[in-house]
Formats: C-alpha cells, sequence, structure tokens
C-alpha cells in the first residue's frame, strides 16, 4: 500500500493538507507514467490513498466539525455528497484501461474534482476546526486520522461514507481490498 507517511503528524490539518500535496503529486505521477504497468502502480497508489485518507475523514474529522463548525451540518453534508461523487468517479476508473486515452480523459476530470473538494475542505472546514480548537486537539485527532487509516478499506466503497457504517462496514471492507491488493500485488 502506498506509503501515507506525511511530516506533519501533531496537526490533524497540517497532516490532511500534506495528503490533499501528496494526492496532487500522484494525480501527476498517473497522468505523466510513459507506460501502462507504471501508470497502473502510480494509479493503485493514488486510489488506496485516496480511499483511506476519504475514510479517515469521515471517521474523524467531518464528525468533529458538525459539532464544532458553525454551520458544520451543511458544510460536511456539502463534502460528504462531493465524496460519495468522487468514489464512484474512483470506482468507474478503477474498472478501465489505464492505457486508453479515454482512463486519461476521465482521470483529468477526476483530478479537478478532487482538488475542488480539498480546496473546500481546506477553506471551509479545516481552517475552521484549526481556529477553534486547542493544538492537543489537533494532535489527538491527527492520531485518530492515523489510526483509521492503517484500518480502512484501500478501494472506494460509494454509500458508506457516514462514521458508523464505516465503523461497521469499514473493517470487513478493508480485509477484502487488502486482501484483493495482495492478490493483485503477487499477480504483477
Amino acid at each position: 500500500m502506498v506509503e501515507t507517511f506525511v511530516q506533519s503528524t501533531d496537526d490533524v490539518v497540517r497532516f490532511l493538507k500534506d495528503q490533499h500535496n501528496l494526492i496532487k503529486d500522484l494525480f501527476e505521477e498517473v497522468l505523466s507514467a510513459s507506460e501502462p504497468k507504471a501508470r497502473e502502480r502510480a494509479f493503485t497508489d493514488l486510489r488506496q490513498l485516496l480511499a483511506v485518507h476519504e475514510t479517515a475523514e469521515e471517521m474523524v474529522v467531518h464528525p468533529r466539525a458538525r459539532r464544532e463548525v458553525t454551520g458544520g451540518d451543511a458544510i460536511v453534508d456539502a463534502r460528504l455528497k462531493e465524496e460519495h461523487g468522487a468514489k464512484e468517479q474512483l470506482s468507474k476508473l478503477e474498472g478501465m484501461d489505464v492505457a486508453s486515452d479515454e482512463f486519461l480523459e476521465e482521470l483529468t476530470l477526476f483530478r479537478a474534482d478532487v482538488i475542488k473538494h480539498a480546496e473546500r475542505e481546506e477553506t471551509e472546514e479545516f481552517s475552521r476546526l484549526q481556529r477553534k480548537l486547542s493544538a492537543e486537539d489537533l494532535g489527538r485527532m491527527a492520531k485518530a486520522v492515523q489510526a483509521a487509516e492503517a484500518i480502512a478499506p484501500t478501494r472506494p466503497h460509494p454509500g458508506v461514507e457516514s462514521p458508523v457504517l464505516n465503523y461497521v462496514v469499514g473493517p470487513f471492507a478493508s480485509m477484502l481490498d487488502r486482501a484483493r491488493d495482495a492478490l493483485a500485488s503477487a499477480m504483477r
């Protein structure tokens, strides 16, 4: 699985922003790959990071934003709608031939949506949490996000965007995803 380690692990906002930057870099790696195997490896890394990142946000960050941020319900509901659409797009991409022009076209559109989503999270949700919470709370949340990512599914699961569903379905989906990933890796 792709390494989700980033430098800023003591503040959830810095941690997630660093991951957003890593996601942007992985999009570029996929799009600039010169041969299908390299593109496939880079896309697998991107898919895995997106899946664990979004799951952790859904389990840790969004519930806290609902409670702590003025207008949090509306902000989080909008982000969850975007995340559901992203999971559907990522699932579609997963089934496409990475060597095709159609894949590159769809990935380019997907990248634009993901970047807009990340920018909205950073401005509407993360910055407000950072202003509202203590450094200790932000540090605890960073640890919770890392723990959630360690057990999160590595593939998109549209319809599993709530904390409850992530806790109920997530462990089983994660086990199956990680087994599929291991088999796919062994077959390369």
